[in-house]
């Protein structure tokens, strides 16, 4: 029976994986998901009494993802992030190095604010708009794009509350958010250094040495920016309101800083999140009369589902023996040594990210670490290896996280093309490295802290 349920748990999973990756003919990927999670409860390898004890797993991180894609969608309707876009360009001051380091400052700050996939989704058109308008060469385009996603995706390791998967495995190995950045802020940010200097380092001889230096406004007919007449600089930011700008911002920093703040207090934190996204919203409310319907529209509601059915699937390789396989058989090489840890399970969930993309793959990384027995710090710093191969070493190939995926669609919307080859030729060089370098860090930081 059990021989039987692994084969059929093994056909569900890699059919999900593989439409979910794929989209053919555009589909959500929470239409296979779904499939796939009522076909496991169906054929009984979930039972349906895990079902609340899964959704109440979820739940919390899920709201405080969408909280944050919220205050996103609000900040993008004031103009917010094109006044961003806008001072980079000039900023810049006509160099391509300085745009180059901007864009991906652009791109952490944007995670660290709000979260990877948001990050993506927001920064990526503003880097197209900005190559564009500065009519820089296709192939001096690509440094920029790369590097933006690279870095973005990477982003979301300090601090929990930048990624899904990060907030739900927090929970499972019951590890503070406080703790959490204490204990990984540090090792994760020498890692995205690393990174950020090996991009540079590769593609130096690609940057455009000057660019040009012109004032630029958003043209809302268009949903582009165009370039101005030079006496017309002024003119370009007098409409926005500074005062909206000042005060949405604050109540951004706020909730990020809360937070931190009230979460020793047991506070949840998607209370925290939904309170900060909905003073916002009235914000936007009270100063512009903008309603809920682009709230409504765009707030990606199916999250929720999304990560409740890849833990339902999750759960069904558990039940199957997956977990018990990797326990028995980690168990043994971990269990007394904290550098073993580090290396192992920031190396396992690289392979399997890269298999299967980080989502599942941090999930049972997580399970499993748990079920080992292990001395309470050991897990932690075992669960913290596993984030950074799932978010640092994820970016080896697209398939690696959902943010990447969603980068390449949104290239391939705007008829760039950046194909796996030219995308893996990059990754495979400079990933690696950092991976490293963010492990070795996290063991010696972690060894330090302890004394």
């Amino acid at each position: 029976m059990l021989s039987s349920q692994i084969v059929l748990m093994s056909i569900i999973f890699t059919l999900t994986i593989i439409l979910m990756l794929w989209r053919p003919f555009g589909i959500n990927e929470t239409i296979p998901t779904t499939i796939g999670a009522l076909t496991v409860l169906v054929a009984g390898i979930v039972p349906w009494m895990d079902v609340l004890n899964i959704f109440d797993i979820i739940r919390g991180a899920s709201l405080t993802i969408l909280s944050t894609i919220m205050m996103s969608i609000v900040l993008e309707s004031i103009g917010f992030f094109r006044w961003i876009a806008l001072n980079i360009i000039t900023r810049s001051k006509g160099s391509g190095i300085r745009l180059f380091v901007y864009t991906n400052l652009l791109c952490f700050f944007m995670t660290m604010f709000f979260n990877n996939d948001g990050s993506i989704l927001i920064t990526t058109p503003i880097i197209i708009h900005i190559v564009t308008l500065l009519k820089i060469k296709p192939h001096q385009k690509i440094p920029f794009l790369i590097s933006g996603a690279l870095i973005a995706t990477a982003a979301s390791a300090p601090i929990a509350v930048s990624n899904i998967s990060n907030l739900i495995a927090l929970k499972i190995v019951g590890l503070s958010l406080n703790s959490y950045i204490n204990m990984m802020f540090v090792p994760s940010m020498i890692g995205i250094l690393t990174i950020g200097l090996l991009l540079y380092l590769y593609f130096k001889k690609d940057l455009p040495k000057k660019i040009p230096s012109v004032p630029v406004k958003w043209d809302n007919t268009f949903s582009r920016y165009v370039q101005t007449h030079p006496l017309d600089v002024k003119q370009q930011t007098e409409n926005n309101d500074w005062k909206l700008f000042k005060m949405s911002f604050a109540i951004v920093i706020l909730t990020r800083a809360s937070f931190f703040a009230l979460s020793p207090f047991g506070v949840p934190l998607e209370l925290i999140g939904m309170v900060g996204a909905f003073l916002l919203i009235l914000l936007r409310w009270y100063k512009t009369k903008t309603g809920l319907s682009d709230i409504v529209k765009k707030t990606p509601w199916h999250v929720l589902l999304f990560a409740f059915n890849m833990y339902v699937l999750v759960y069904g390789l558990k039940n199957v023996g997956l977990n018990d396989y990797l326990v028995s058989n980690l168990k043994p090489l971990i269990m007394d040594s904290p550098f073993n840890a580090t290396m192992i399970m920031g190396l396992l969930l690289t392979i399997l990210s890269n298999l299967f993309n980080n989502l599942p793959a941090v999930m049972i990384g997580t399970l499993s670490i748990t079920e080992m027995g292990l001395d309470p710090h050991l897990v932690q710093i075992a669960y913290l290896a596993s984030v950074i191969g799932s978010d640092i070493g994820a970016l080896l190939t697209p398939v690696g996280t959902l943010a990447t995926l969603i980068w390449m669609y949104i290239l391939k919307k705007h008829s760039i093309n950046i194909s796996w080859g030219k995308y893996l030729r990059v990754t495979f060089l400079i990933i690696p490295i950092g991976l490293i370098v963010s492990l070795i860090s996290l063991y010696f930081w972690t060894t330090w802290l302890l004394k």
